[in-house]
């Protein structure tokens, strides 16, 4: 089938390579207008305008969805279905209309659960033990169309939003080839959500960053792996932010206020939370890199009983 690709993100880069590796052709690219990174604020391209290019596909970047020129050189490009991985935009309903088998989506849960922006972030997070990749056959609802296929994914007790998302690109292009194949022969199924057990996952908002050390040590260590390695989850020392990317649940004993730096050992320093105490191994100074704790501790002292925050 002729296909037009629609993606983003590092996400969405396993996909499109899996599409060109396949017996479809993917005769155009769709990704989002490149944006200022870095210190310097300089213009970079998203992942999937890279890997388009160097496959020497042809690439458009909208800044709306209903722009003439758009849409015509979409229609001009005549795809049979649009793929749409991590695009990051809704598809207004004359895009959903225009390829004559539909438009298929990726999403990186096991709908209904998780609809949204920050599935992988937001399981990780909850504590879930397990996640997965879905195709659907997109409509106008928000990640609402009906299921083609499903496959899971567990999510050890000490995997990290990184580590997931990896695994899930990789499952996930596996998976939507597979859809493909069934929709090039007219056998992808239509299996319609159960809207009694849809739930959401908005994106993250700056105050989730922020570690609250009255929370159980097992919601703390959450946190801690489902914000890395992006955007990081952090607490303050002395008002400055201190990220924090590696830690261990030590025991379930309360000894101190939640906060409080209870201890100095090899692999780190140990802080009390509302219920147990956690042994943080890894964290990133402002203007810093990730460095293990121990390392960060040699020029950056604590002393035990001192609380973090910005006393």
């Amino acid at each position: 089938m002729r296909l037009v690709f629609m993606g983003t993100p590092d996400f969405a880069v396993p996909s499109l390579r899996a599409l060109l590796d396949s017996r479809h052709e993917v005769v155009g690219v769709v990704t989002q207008p490149d944006r200022p990174r870095g210190r310097g604020k300089r213009l970079q391209p998203p992942p999937v305008k890279e890997a388009a290019l160097a496959a020497g596909l042809p690439v458009s970047q909208p800044a709306a969805m209903k722009e003439e020129g758009f849409l015509l050189g979409l229609k001009a490009w005549r795809p049979e279905v649009i793929v749409v991985v991590a695009f990051g935009r809704i598809l207004p309903e004359v895009v959903l209309k225009m390829p004559e088998k539909g438009c298929i989506n990726l999403h990186a849960s096991l709908l209904p659960r998780y609809r949204g922006a920050a599935p992988i972030h937001r399981a990780v997070m909850n504590g879930e033990t397990e996640t997965g990749v879905t195709t659907m056959w997109m409509a106008p609802q928000l990640d609402a169309g009906d299921i083609i296929l499903q496959e899971r994914v567990p999510i050890g007790p000490d995997a990290t939003t990184g580590e997931i998302h990896d695994r899930l690109a990789v499952v996930g292009a596996e998976l939507l080839v597979r859809t493909l194949d069934l929709v090039a022969a007219g056998r992808a199924p239509r299996h319609p959500q159960d809207e009694a057990l849809a739930t959401y996952a908005p994106p993250l908002s700056p105050e989730e960053e922020v570690i609250d050390w009255t929370q159980p040590a097992e919601k703390v260590y959450n946190l801690i792996r489902g914000l890395n390695p992006w955007p990081g989850a952090y607490t303050l020392r002395k008002c400055s932010r201190l990220k924090v990317y590696g830690a261990k649940i030590l025991d379930t004993t309360n000894v101190g206020p939640p906060g409080r730096v209870e201890a100095i050992l090899e692999a780190g320093f140990v802080v009390q939370t509302g219920r147990g105490r956690l042994l943080i191994t890894a964290v990133q100074p402002e203007g810093k890199k990730v460095m293990p704790a121990d390392a960060y501790l040699r020029g950056y002292p604590l002393i035990p009983g001192e609380v973090l925050g910005c006393g």
